[in-house]
C-alpha cells in the first residue's frame, strides 16, 4: 500500500499535508531576515506604534459608524477624544533623516513637506468634526465626519505611503 493510500484511508491527508504546508512556509520565512529600525532615535518604531494605535482606536468608532455596535454617545465621545490626542503625535517621527528602510512612506513626505504638512492638518481637522459630531450625539453626522476622517487617511496614504 503507497504512503498516500494509507494516509488517504486514514483520513490523515489534509492534516499530512496542512502540516507540511507549515513547514515550507517556516522554512521559506527563516530565509528572510527582517530589517531592524537603525535610526539612533527608533523613529519608525515610534511612529508605527502611533499608526497601529490610532487603527485600534478607530476600530470601536468605525464599528459604530457602520451599524455594527450600539450608538452610545458617551462611550463613542471618549473614543474620539482619545483618536483627536493621537491626531497630533505621529509628525514629529517623520524627521528629515526619517526615510529609511524599512519604511512604507514615500519620499514625497520629505520632498513636498508643505503637501505632507496639508494633509495633517486636513487629518486633524476632519478629527475634530468628529469630535463636534460626537459631541452633538447625532449618529446621521457622526457617520458623515467618520467617512471625513477616513477619507482624510486615504488620501494621505494614496499620496505619501506604499500600500
Amino acid at each position: 500500500m503507497e504512503l498516500k493510500e494509507y494516509y488517504l484511508r486514514a483520513g490523515r491527508l489534509p492534516a499530512v499535508a496542512g502540516l507540511v504546508s507549515l513547514l515550507l512556509c517556516l522554512g521559506l520565512t527563516a530565509c528572510f531576515e527582517s530589517i531592524k529600525d537603525t535610526h539612533p532615535d527608533q523613529v519608525l518604531t515610534k511612529r508605527r506604534a502611533l499608526f497601529k494605535q490610532y487603527t485600534r482606536a478607530m476600530e470601536p468608532i468605525g464599528l459604530v459608524a457602520s451599524g455594527r455596535k450600539e450608538f452610545k454617545q458617551d462611550e463613542f465621545l471618549a473614543l474620539v477624544q482619545d483618536l483627536e490626542k493621537l491626531s497630533t503625535k505621529p509628525w514629529v517621527y517623520f524627521p528629515a533623516d526619517g526615510n529609511y528602510p524599512p519604511t512604507h512612506a514615500k519620499p514625497a513626505v520629505w520632498e513636498q513637506p508643505a503637501a505632507f504638512k496639508q494633509a495633517q492638518e486636513k487629518y486633524q481637522l476632519s478629527v475634530h468634526e468628529l469630535l463636534v459630531a460626537a459631541q452633538g450625539g447625532k449618529l446621521e453626522q457622526v457617520q458623515s465626519a467618520v467617512d471625513g476622517v477616513t477619507n482624510s487617511c486615504k488620501a494621505c496614504h494614496k499620496e505619501f505611503r506604499y500600500e
